[in-house]
């Protein structure tokens, strides 16, 4: 459906005093024009959506799935076209109407490498008019890839990026329990033997230094851009305060409550994953989010590396953090949209904001649930036996 006026009538808006009663909401040229009254218009497609909740879209900062879609089994690439096509539907069909691709400007040959990146950049904007989901581009930059910095820098500079993480995940020599998590995953992305995965990183060591430097530019590009920087898995108080210092509006994954608690205390909003949360815990052994939620030290919810897992996410903040639904939705919705600097146009149903939303057909955390998604006032993904009737 792609009409430019349409009012979906009778349908249940969310507000902090609950739900309301059935009401309307009219859409004009993907914005939202009217609430609860409609104005005569011959023009104007009426869709009862009998009784039916909405909820503002998904705003997704952080996910890599889609790297599954490519690579679904190792030693497996399938043509990115048809990997990011398989993608999208899966994104608008867990009801994610904006999703930052989350790509790894790594060190390592292969997959997470600059020529990848570079691949998946060119490919994606060629796509983007005609995904689904709003696509936009988020850079995990790890700080010791050096090479071709100004590549990156020309990037940022027309506007390809639309947000810049900083990561180091390239484990210290002393730390035996880092260097073996890391090699694990390692091993399933890139064909090397261990002596030669060995010898690689300790050759990269010696890039450290040069990458601090070139972050901290990179930093500056961004923040004169209007570019949101987030920083990634600050562990200590030193990590947080250097990142505070980088002018950072989005902590990643900050490994301990008061690693978290410090982030907000610099003004960064912490985000987290929504499969640890509906998991019960982290797969990797950092912070649960469920007693992170319960301490107050988590603003954002992303997928990370499951899509389905950030719809479910808030049903379960419900019964496990005893929140309404009122604020556990904004974990996935109005708080991204802040973060990321479209507050003032995503992540609420409200008059001139886009028509970007979800209808379900039953309250709970299943995204079975989702009778269809709606990217600025089209329908762009619907159940076959949910379809609302035309009026």
């Amino acid at each position: 459906m792609d009409d430019k006026n349409v009012v979906i009538e009778n349908v249940m808006l969310l507000s902090e005093q609950g739900w309301s009663d059935p009401s309307c909401v009219s859409i004009q040229n993907g914005k939202i024009s009217a609430i609860g009254q409609v104005a005569a218009n011959t023009h104007t497609t009426h869709i009862d959506a009998q009784g039916q909740y909405m909820l503002p879209g998904i705003i997704d900062l952080h996910g890599d799935a889609f790297e599954r879609h490519i690579a679904p089994r190792a030693g497996t690439h399938f043509p990115l076209e048809l990997a990011l096509a398989a993608n999208d539907a899966s994104l608008v069909a867990s009801g994610i109407t904006t999703f930052y691709y989350s790509i790894t400007d790594g060190f390592e040959p292969g997959p997470r490498s600059r020529d990848t990146v570079r691949e998946l950049l060119q490919t994606l904007e060629t796509l983007m008019p005609r995904f689904s989901c709003q696509a936009r581009i988020h850079i995990r930059h790890e700080k010791v890839n050096v090479e071709k910095h100004e590549e990156l820098v020309d990037w940022i500079l027309s506007g390809r990026i639309h947000l810049l993480s900083l990561n180091d995940h390239l484990p210290p020599l002393n730390n035996e329990r880092k260097i073996q998590r890391y090699l694990a995953g390692m091993r399933r992305r890139v064909s090397m033997s261990v002596e030669d995965i060995n010898q690689f990183l300790l050759n990269l060591q010696q890039h450290r230094e040069l990458g601090e430097q070139q972050a901290q530019a990179l930093a500056e590009i961004a923040a004169k851009q209007g570019i949101s920087l987030a920083s990634h898995d600050d562990e200590t108080l030193e990590e947080v305060a250097k990142s505070i210092s980088l002018g950072v509006s989005i902590a990643e994954f900050p490994m301990s409550e008061l690693a978290a608690r410090e982030c907000q205390k610099g003004g960064a909003a912490v985000l987290m994953g929504s499969p640890n949360l509906v998991r019960g815990g982290s797969h990797v052994g950092a912070i649960s989010v469920k007693e992170a939620i319960e301490h107050g030290v988590v603003d954002i919810l992303c997928s990370d590396y499951h899509y389905p897992s950030l719809f479910s996410a808030p049903f379960t903040a419900v019964k496990t953090n005893n929140l309404s639904l009122y604020k556990a939705w904004k974990l996935v919705s109005e708080n991204p949209a802040k973060a990321a600097g479209l507050g003032d146009t995503k992540g609420k149903i409200e008059l001139g904001y886009d028509a970007d939303f979800i209808l379900l057909s039953d309250l709970d955390s299943s995204p079975l649930s989702i009778s269809s998604t709606w990217v600025k006032g089209a329908r762009v993904f619907a159940k076959a036996n949910k379809l609302m009737g035309v009026c």
